[in-house]
């Protein structure tokens, strides 16, 4: 467990964009916030559904972990910035950003349409935006300086269709290390993680065979499954102390599978 390591978290504040879930699956985001509270944080744990960011508090809470829930479109500017309103009313302070919004698309842009082309980059990027031009300024008055982390994909760097969602998620690494450069000078690092094919709620919900399944874990040059505990931790070390001289970087966690896998098909 995380909590046996001094990670420098012990007291810190984080928000955890897209942490909630069902009762079963673990998701990157469900994953970072119980791991970030295991490490000594106390979370706010922000879904659109405020029952299943309740979820997520709830499990955190049967850890002896401290965390808030809040239901919010983050979407919108004024529920981001409510959020982080509610970090600082409860907490008083904001130290860690973890952003996971995110949708998928497999089409081509042919067959694409205008109007989800546009709700892809709605929700996979403008919450990013949002939340940072809230959370930020929170951070600087908090004192410490701050991390943020962006979860992307493997997809933005080695597309294989998926063509708005790979777009969007391009999009999330230019944003990430621009952001890292305006707000070096705070002590704020902003640092983007690139998830491969990990086996979670977003991807099993519309149904998975075991072949689909094994292929994906193939794919792996270790030959191993990911899952969203993998994301978790890597979010966990970005934020943590042992991180305190990485800031712009581009962290890939796929097992290898961006070097080997095959074209989509």
């Amino acid at each position: 467990m995380v909590n046996s390591l001094d990670l420098g978290l012990k007291g810190k504040v984080a928000i955890v964009a897209g942490g909630g879930g069902d009762l079963k699956g673990i998701g990157n985001g469900r994953a970072a916030s119980i791991l970030l509270a295991e490490a000594g944080a106390k979370v706010i744990v922000v879904d659109k559904d405020l029952s299943l960011a309740q979820n997520t508090v709830n499990m955190i809470k049967e850890r002896d972990g401290e965390a808030l829930g809040i239901g919010a479109d983050l979407t919108k500017a004024n529920e981001c910035k409510k959020v982080v309103e509610f970090s600082l009313d409860n907490w008083g302070r904001l130290d860690i950003l973890d952003n996971n919004i995110g949708i998928a698309s497999k089409l081509s842009v042919v067959e694409e349409t205008e109007e989800h082309w546009e709700r892809v980059m709605n929700i996979n990027l403008k919450p990013m935006f949002l939340m940072s031009k809230y959370a930020i300024p929170a951070m600087i008055n908090s004192g410490g300086g701050g991390s943020i982390v962006n979860i992307s994909s493997i997809s933005a760097t080695r597309p294989k269709g998926l063509t708005s969602y790979s777009a969007s998620k391009g999009a999330v690494l230019s944003l990430s290390q621009a952001m890292a450069v305006d707000h070096g000078k705070d002590g704020i690092r902003v640092n983007c993680i690139l998830p491969g094919p990990v086996y979670t709620p977003m991807v099993y919900s519309d149904g998975m065979s075991k072949s689909q399944r094994s292929q994906r874990q193939n794919a792996s040059l270790i030959e191993l499954e990911g899952t969203g505990w993998d994301i978790g931790k890597a979010v966990v070390y970005l934020c943590s102390e042992w991180a305190r001289y990485v800031t712009g970087h581009l962290m890939v966690v796929d097992g290898g599978c961006s070097l080997s896998a095959k074209p989509r098909g």
